[in-house]
């Protein structure tokens, strides 16, 4: 293993790319380690090489940030997938202290390690999608997915296309469908009219975000697009493709049915937290904040020594407000680290903490728009998938609820929920939710144990190249 960086950066998005461009600009040696193939993360995608997309406020500012990262010399490693943790704190207690190690695989498929002295997790969010019956047709997909369809190559996800779930993605993915030419066939939004109203007051702290909020609704209005207040999708049905959906009120009565060709639903986000889990940090349920947070002084420092958490991994706040708790966390970093004296942080830090508080006030309103709906996890019909990675229904687990499961990790051993390649992530919140229902909350339920690997890794990437021959044999014993 190579010497330790001072600092690594886990995640390219807003949160990332400013906490390595302002740590490279102390002085530090920096990596930021990323997935996909270029800075930027979900809101501020980058076109792939040789695609022109049109510009927009989101592409602009990540344009921005990507221009000052890499003037800044902070270490780029793109492509890459993180799939172990180690080191640093999980060391046994009163032992030497050695560096964080970050096992990967490199964009050609290459196994590396790099150990780090400090380490700043940036992962983002994941969605969360309550199951309904046809959920897992071709044609219904996530409104994350369908953001990266349209932000990365301009690829709609149907040309009849209802649009449902919560937040303001909502509005933001039916006007980018009707700006790349698609029908919106209705958008289906879990919350009433005064929900929206009551979230004003904390959009005025940013008049851009609800200008921007108010030209998609415009947009939807000039179309003729149909929103249904207050509403979900009971179903959606076909053969091998999605055919129509149905949409009845929250309140009950009849429902309604949509003919289309695809599906955008999302029921919010919830924060990536693998990696704190993994490190045994502490968390706590912030429904509020999208879930299970890792518990987090003002500088974003966890539980764990030296390790940090920014962005909406840390409680959904929104891309505004990411930038700024990178920096906070960073500058912190750099103070722990020696690499920056107390006054020079406490001058730093100031202007980044008031950029933080002003635009996570809005992020905050949004977040809990985007708050988890228990009732919808209560209107899944008992022969409806919840994991499909293992194909585990709502009755098989309330049957291991029946047989005793009591909490997260339980569930899992009874039922392999949660145990296929997504690692809970999709169907994760719904079985919390169910077991939640049965020992008094969220908080009695816990959360599974976060394991390595973080990602899928293929066996041959752990193993290296291995033969029968490669086994040592030992020299027979007497017997």
């Amino acid at each position: 293993m190579s010497s330790p960086y001072d600092m690594a950066v886990l995640g390219a998005g807003p949160a990332g790319m400013a906490a390595a461009t302002l740590a490279a600009q102390h002085g530090a040696r920096v990596v930021l380690l990323e997935e996909s193939e270029a800075p930027g993360g979900q809101v501020h995608r980058a076109a792939p090489p040789g695609y022109t997309m049109p510009q927009d406020a989101d592409r602009r500012a990540g344009d921005a940030l990507r221009s000052a990262l890499t003037a800044s010399g902070a270490e780029q490693r793109m492509g890459v997938r993180i799939w172990g943790v180690g080191g640093g704190p999980l060391v046994q207690s009163g032992a030497a202290p050695v560096p964080f190690r970050l096992d990967g695989l490199s964009a050609g498929g290459q196994p590396f390690d790099l150990a780090a002295r400090s380490l700043l997790l940036c992962t983002g969010t994941q969605e969360r999608i309550i199951p309904f019956p046809g959920w897992t047709l071709p044609g219904v997909i996530g409104l994350a997915a369908a953001t990266i369809l349209l932000k990365a190559q301009g690829v709609l996800p149907g040309r009849r296309v209802v649009v449902a779930g919560a937040g303001p993605l909502l509005y933001a993915v039916a006007a980018k469908l009707l700006a790349h030419g698609a029908e919106v066939a209705a958008v289906v939004d879990l919350a009433t009219p005064g929900e929206w109203l009551r979230a004003l007051p904390a959009l005025a702290a940013r008049p851009d975000l609800l200008a921007r909020g108010a030209a998609w609704r415009a947009q939807l209005v000039l179309k003729g697009v149909t929103v249904h207040h207050a509403a979900r999708i009971t179903d959606a049905e076909g053969d091998d493709v999605l055919r129509a959906v149905s949409v009845q009120s929250l309140a009950g009565g009849p429902t309604v049915r949509i003919e289309a060709d695809a599906l955008c639903i999302g029921h919010g986000l919830v924060p990536a937290t693998e990696a704190t889990r993994a490190f045994r940090a502490a968390h706590h349920y912030q429904p509020g904040m999208g879930g299970w947070v890792p518990v987090l002084d003002a500088d974003f420092r966890s539980s764990v020594a030296a390790l940090f958490v920014a962005g909406d991994g840390a409680g959904l706040r929104g891309a505004a407000a990411a930038p700024a708790s990178g920096r906070i966390a960073a500058l912190a970093a750099l103070r722990d680290l020696g690499l920056l004296s107390e006054d020079a942080h406490r001058a730093a830090r100031a202007p980044h903490a008031a950029a933080f508080a002003r635009a996570a006030r809005a992020g905050g309103a949004m977040a809990r728009m985007m708050a988890l709906r228990p009732e919808l996890v209560a209107a899944i019909p008992p022969d409806t998938m919840i994991c499909r990675c293992e194909g585990v229904t709502r009755a098989a687990i309330e049957a291991a609820l029946d047989e005793g499961a009591l909490t997260m990790n339980q569930l899992k051993q009874f039922t392999r929920c949660g145990m296929g390649p997504c690692q809970g992530r999709l169907c994760g919140e719904a079985a919390a939710e169910l077991l939640a229902r049965r020992v008094g909350g969220r908080e009695a339920a816990g959360f599974a144990t976060g394991r390595l690997p973080l990602r899928p890794v293929p066996m041959d990437a752990l193993l290296g190249d291995f033969d029968y021959a490669d086994i040592p044999v030992p020299a027979a014993a007497p017997i």
